[in-house]
């Protein structure tokens, strides 16, 4: 059954459409990108604090990108991931710089998704 929200963000993944390892899936109603096998982006347009760009990294890499992008947080319930949310003035000249790096394959973004595990029958 498909979702019944509504993403306005799905602009900001346009550009990874290009890069033949793309991959974009649905996530609890938001939108995930995957580059070369790695879980980099998610757009979330959904109530705080759901609403912004995911940049799926993990704690060590912050500082780094922080350093590069100030707008970026820690999601404030995913940590290990950081967020630059779309009331933010420069959200969408952030969100075409880092996806951009997801381009570039920035070692600093991305992460190995988990393997879902297999469906339990029911009995």
């Amino acid at each position: 059954m498909p979702s019944k929200v509504r993403n306005s963000l799905p602009w900001i993944l346009e550009t990874l459409e290009g890069d033949e390892t793309y991959m974009r899936k649905q996530m609890f109603g938001c939108d995930a990108a995957y580059v070369g096998g790695l879980l980099c982006l998610v757009v979330a347009d959904r109530d705080e604090p759901w609403n912004g760009l995911l940049v799926c990294t993990s704690q060590e890499r912050h500082a780094a990108l922080v350093k590069e992008f100030p707008t970026l947080q820690p999601h404030q319930v995913l940590g290990k991931w950081l967020c630059a949310k779309q009331s933010e003035p420069a959200f969408e000249d952030v969100a075409r710089r880092i996806t951009s790096f997801v381009l570039s394959r920035d070692p600093r973004i991305g992460v190995e998704p988990k393997p879902r595990r297999p469906a339990t029958k029911l009995r």
